[in-house]
């Protein structure tokens, strides 16, 4: 993989990210070193040249993905959070990083995921929108859908305090640029 982005220019993914109970580093990479690890996959959405984003009913902008089922693969995962909370077929996925997360909770998430240490993939994909977003019960509130510009999207996560996905966004688009003009 090329690489021209610079985690420098990216000061909040360059500097540990606390969600709760949760401290996370992201790395580039599309190995994956310990399958076994991976409790969670994220995509940066694309239809077209426009971002997919979504809210939720608190009004925040949130990054698609999420836990991985009992026995769950992360692609059946990645298409099934990209269907539940977008309500869209997943077309493609290429990871390009990693979160190395670290609880300090002293059970785990969710019974079969690992613990204390685990990963959070992040990649970047295709979307196409069929429909609306499935909204199950344990998930999500999800209230809208949008297709927007990189620097909409990007405005939006940082106007509603998260600067990682904001960041995340511009890395993806870049990445997903420079694929382009290799292929």
């Amino acid at each position: 993989m090329r690489q021209n982005t610079d985690l420098s220019l990216c000061p909040t993914l360059s500097n540990d990210i606390h969600w709760g109970v949760v401290r996370a580093r992201f790395a580039f990479g599309e190995k994956i070193e310990e399958e076994s690890k991976v409790s969670n996959v994220t995509i940066l959405p694309f239809e077209g040249d426009r971002c997919i984003i979504f809210q939720v009913v608190d009004g925040s902008w949130e990054l698609p993905g999420g836990t991985l089922e009992p026995g769950e693969s992360y692609m059946e995962g990645l298409r099934r959070e990209v269907r539940e909370e977008l309500g869209a077929e997943l077309e493609t996925y290429r990871i390009f990083g990693q979160f190395r997360c670290e609880s300090s909770s002293e059970t785990p998430y969710r019974p079969h995921i690992p613990h204390p240490h685990f990963v959070r993939l992040v990649g970047y994909g295709d979307v196409r929108i069929v429909g609306e977003p499935l909204n199950p019960v344990d998930g999500e509130h999800v209230i809208a859908v949008e297709a927007v510009d990189l620097q909409e999207a990007v405005q939006r996560f940082e106007q509603t305090g998260r600067p990682d996905i904001a960041e995340l966004y511009k890395l993806a688009y870049a990445i997903r640029q420079e694929d382009r003009s290799i292929s």
